[in-house]
């Protein structure tokens, strides 16, 4: 479904990423693990169209990005939850999901029931401002954003941050059911290594702007893996 290869990325005089190259497959979950500040949000920006690479490839579905923009891509089926959710506060909740409207067909122009289905919550305060609403019901309407852009590939930069658990649980089962029931490709952001553990089917974990370990989830069980995971 997606392939980076040979990544460079640049701000400025700054490298963000080297030479980083990673995949992710349909009704799979690929989580990308590291510190602050190694290029894991870079990797994502450069994933979705937010920043050129300086080099290198992003494929989708076999097909080169090149310097496609990012509505491009969306249009395409990639979706992007950004770190910070992002939700416009001053639109109600039903007025945030219709700007996933934005890259579809008018005929596809609804809000999916499931949706409504995996964030009840969302149903019950469609008429409540976005900025009214907690952190927690913030991250879950922007994954019900995201999924009313009918993706084939979703993006989650860091969906647990600042949330309380019950609410990451419910993240996690709605994760859970995008992949096995509706067959995405998932590419998770997390610092949150029991999130990860509990999701994820394959790895990366990343350091100074490259991928220092590529492996199944259960790797991260192993002593050589954690380290590079504490400060």
């Amino acid at each position: 479904m997606l392939e980076v290869e040979d990544a460079n990325l640049h701000y400025g005089a700054a490298q963000a990423l080297r030479g980083v190259s990673m995949k992710a497959e349909p009704a799979k979950i690929t989580c990308v693990l590291g510190r602050n500040g190694v290029g894991k949000t870079s990797l994502m920006r450069a994933i979705v169209g937010h920043h050129p690479l300086s080099s290198g490839i992003v494929r989708f579905e076999g097909r080169e990005f090149g310097r496609r923009a990012a509505y491009d891509r969306a249009r395409s089926g990639i979706a992007f939850v950004p770190q910070g959710r992002e939700i416009f506060p001053l639109l109600t909740v039903r007025e945030n999901l219709e700007t996933g409207f934005a890259p579809l067909k008018r005929d596809h122009k609804t809000i999916p029931d499931h949706v409504f289905e995996l964030f009840p919550v969302l149903n019950d305060m469609l008429g409540r401002r976005g900025g009214d609403l907690s952190g927690g019901q913030q991250q879950q309407l922007a994954i019900g954003r995201a999924l009313v852009t009918r993706p084939k590939l979703l993006v989650l930069d860091e969906p647990t941050e600042g949330i309380q658990p019950s609410i990451i649980k419910d993240i996690g089962r709605a994760i859970r059911y995008l992949r096995d029931s509706a067959g995405l490709a998932i590419v998770l952001v997390e610092q949150y290594l029991d999130f990860c553990r509990e999701l994820a089917d394959e790895v990366y974990i990343m350091d100074r702007g490259e991928v220092v370990h590529q492996g199944p989830a259960e790797d991260l069980d192993r002593q050589d893996v954690r380290r590079h995971l504490t400060v």
